[in-house]
């Protein structure tokens, strides 16, 4: 009898430890396919990072950039290489993740993945143009209106690089405001009616990030806060939806 409980305990270990085997297999599988699929997208970038460097100083006012290093030039080409390679595989690491994610999720959540990923990828994205569109030529001519006759400004193309990455990076992220809203609120953390009651705080919460990701200066963070704040009701008109239709007695 002793031996036959120690050879079920021994199986239910030896099926805990595949199972924990596997699940690294599987970490271990995500992470090389999203290795590869971030390095082709760079490499391919790389041969297209002179017309992505040509297309990023559209909005620049001024005739040129400089360069004050000899390997400057190149860096930068390796940086945009690297960015635009990771903006552009991004939905994939996204989906692998929660792809790995999934097998420890409901079948019905499981369904949610692919819209979730979908709406995070667009959500990326948007923020992304409307920063190049609309903050960034605003901004520039912000600071630039600075100039005078006798102080020109001389920008390098490392820190114009730099300021432009920064900025769309920072969009793109304070744009998914809608899906952690909506999974909090679907996680039960918190409910769209506390979402409206403590508003104020939603309010200075997206004014601390405005001035947080922005330049120091009222258009650049008006022109990101005026966009969270419409966000910020629509994930929580969206979350009321949602909610509703999850539990249709509340």
């Amino acid at each position: 009898m002793k031996g036959t409980i120690a050879t079920s305990t021994d199986k239910r270990e030896n099926l805990r430890e595949m199972s924990f085997l596997d699940h690294l297999d599987d970490l271990r599988k995500v992470i090389v396919q999203a290795a590869i699929a971030f390095t082709v997208a760079m490499v391919v970038c790389w041969f297209f990072s002179g017309r992505i460097l040509d297309f990023l100083v559209r909005p620049l006012p001024v005739e040129s950039l400089v360069f004050t290093d000899p390997v400057e030039a190149f860096m930068v080409r390796v940086r945009i290489s690297v960015v635009a390679g990771l903006m552009i595989s991004f939905p994939f690491i996204l989906f692998r993740v929660w792809a790995f994610v999934a097998p420890g999720l409901f079948a019905h959540e499981r369904k949610k993945i692919f819209p979730f990923v979908a709406a995070s990828s667009t959500l990326f994205y948007t923020g992304v143009v409307f920063c190049y569109l609309v903050l960034i030529p605003i901004v520039l001519r912000f600071f630039l209106g600075y100039r005078t006759p006798r102080l020109n400004p001389l920008i390098s193309v490392n820190s114009y690089f730099a300021f432009v990455a920064k900025l769309s990076f920072a969009f793109g992220i304070v744009f998914q405001l809608p899906i952690v809203v909506l999974l909090l609120s679907l996680l039960g953390i918190v409910t769209p009616g506390l979402l409206i009651r403590q508003w104020r705080y939603g309010v200075l919460g997206i004014a601390i990030a405005a001035a947080v990701f922005t330049p120091p200066d009222v258009i650049s963070m008006t022109a990101m806060g005026v966009p969270l704040l419409v966000l910020y009701a629509a994930s929580v008109a969206l979350a009321f939806v949602v909610v509703r239709k999850k539990n249709p007695r509340g």
